[in-house]
């Protein structure tokens, strides 16, 4: 049974890897910067420099293995976001990418948009990660006003 999770927990890490890497495809190339990212990532991870080459160097899109609950869905879109920002430039496509890929880890689509951006500035004012999670779980788990009872008489 532990082999298994480990199993998982690798498939995980790799998905994410390989969405990293699809996010610093979409401008073309990949800069020095977000490769340097995918590298940290990885590493933080216990992957060893070379599998995570050999991973992004074959990537060509999104992985199909998404995280299962909503803090790794959060560090997934984070990573994301933070990558985009990694060579200082936000092109439209990586935005676009980003918004896509949080609709695809399960955020509601009125607000990946939001979502995106909220981290976007986040980062760029120095919040750290843990401020910005917070922040954005409660905007996650907003529901709509309780709407008032109608009574027929």
């Amino acid at each position: 049974m532990f082999g298994f999770f480990e199993n998982e927990q690798a498939k995980k890490i790799k998905g994410h890897l390989l969405n990293l890497a699809a996010l610093a495809k979409a401008d073309g190339h990949i800069d020095a910067r977000e490769m340097n990212f995918i590298l940290t990532v990885g590493k933080k991870n216990g992957m060893s420099s070379s599998d995570i080459q050999a991973l992004v160097s074959g990537a060509k899109g999104a992985s199909n293995d998404l995280p299962t609950n909503d803090s790794e869905r959060f560090d997934q879109i984070f990573d994301l976001v933070d990558m985009m920002l990694a060579d200082g430039v936000i092109d439209e496509t990586e935005m676009d990418f980003c918004i896509m890929m949080a609709e695809k880890l399960g955020f509601r689509k009125a607000i990946v948009g939001v979502l995106v951006r909220k981290i976007s500035q986040g980062v760029k004012d120095g919040i750290p990660r843990e401020r910005i999670k917070e922040e954005s779980i409660t905007f996650l788990n907003y529901n709509e006003l309780p709407r008032p009872k109608i009574t027929i008489e």
